[in-house]
């Protein structure tokens, strides 16, 4: 079918659009990576636009030098992956329940409406902090988890994706014998793929980014998240665990540099992992968002 001169014109500027849209959230980062490559002089004095001037890895050599960056990391995968586990668990056992009809579940709007009010409503900082103390997990693995294992827009975007599945698929598995458990992990997991998959990113990228609470939770350095030992070396800059060869590589370090290798640094794994879930993204949270 022969295509209209003013479809074929949308096209392109369509294309000519989303191509500019993309280049936009391209530069920005290629900027960043070139500034964590130039040297100390070149970055103050705004001289590098998306291409490193004065090429150096001091900035790189600075950080990854410290054992305690070494730490960090490994804190930050520890984290990302018992708190993904945990949140998507619970998110599944939660969403579940509350996507079923009245009928089959009588206080099922009740309890809807108590998890929305946690989002419009908190407790505050104090007695968020308080109540984390008096568990007894301060300083812990599981203080970076526990507060947030239930993110309740997580559990209404895939309530909303289980409510727009066949409830056939429910009565033909009753039929057959299978109970609650078997529904779940059987079918709607499974048929779920693009929703999960959305959430998990969103799990991710929340628990890879977060800082605030290792600050305030970890007492000691050493059980910092990457993105808090970060903001720790970077933002504060702690002369006194520096050693020689640390001031020495400091001297061609600028605070733009610094934060620049800081910002790519944090970036890069978000980066590898997206393209992998980005076919599910938009399905999953169009779908989610909307159904039901």
């Amino acid at each position: 079918m022969q295509a209209s001169v003013s479809y074929r014109i949308f096209n392109v500027c369509n294309i000519i659009f989303l191509s500019l849209l993309a280049l936009f959230c391209v530069l920005p980062l290629v900027h960043v990576l070139a500034l964590s490559f130039s040297n100390n002089s070149s970055a103050a004095a705004g001289l590098v636009k998306l291409w490193p001037v004065g090429f150096t890895t001091n900035a790189y050599e600075f950080i990854l030098r410290k054992p305690a960056f070494l730490q960090s990391i490994i804190v930050t995968l520890q984290r990302v992956g018992l708190g993904t586990l945990v949140n998507m668990l619970l998110t599944l056992l939660v969403a579940y329940p509350l996507s079923k009809e009245v009928s089959a579940f009588r206080f099922r709007t009740l309890y809807a409406w108590i998890f929305v009010f946690t989002i419009l409503f908190n407790g505050g900082l104090i007695p968020w902090y308080m109540t984390i103390k008096w568990t007894g997990i301060m300083d812990t693995l599981w203080a970076l988890v526990l507060p947030g294992a239930v993110p309740v827009f997580n559990v209404i975007l895939l309530l909303n994706f289980f409510r727009g599945l066949p409830r056939e698929l429910d009565e033909s598995a009753s039929i057959d014998g299978g109970g609650h458990w078997t529904i779940l992990w059987r079918i709607y997991v499974p048929l779920s793929t693009p929703a999960l998959a959305t959430i998990s990113l969103f799990t991710i990228v929340g628990h890879w980014n977060a800082w605030f609470d290792g600050l305030i939770l970890m007492k000691l350095p050493e059980h910092f998240p990457l993105s808090t030992y970060m903001q720790t070396i970077l933002v504060r800059m702690d002369l006194t665990s520096m050693s020689g060869k640390d001031f020495e590589i400091l001297k061609e370090v600028s605070d733009r540099t610094a934060k620049a290798s800081q910002i790519f640094l944090g970036a890069l794994p978000i980066v590898i992992v997206y393209p992998f879930l980005q076919r599910y993204f938009v399905k999953g949270i169009v779908l989610g968002s909307v159904k039901g």
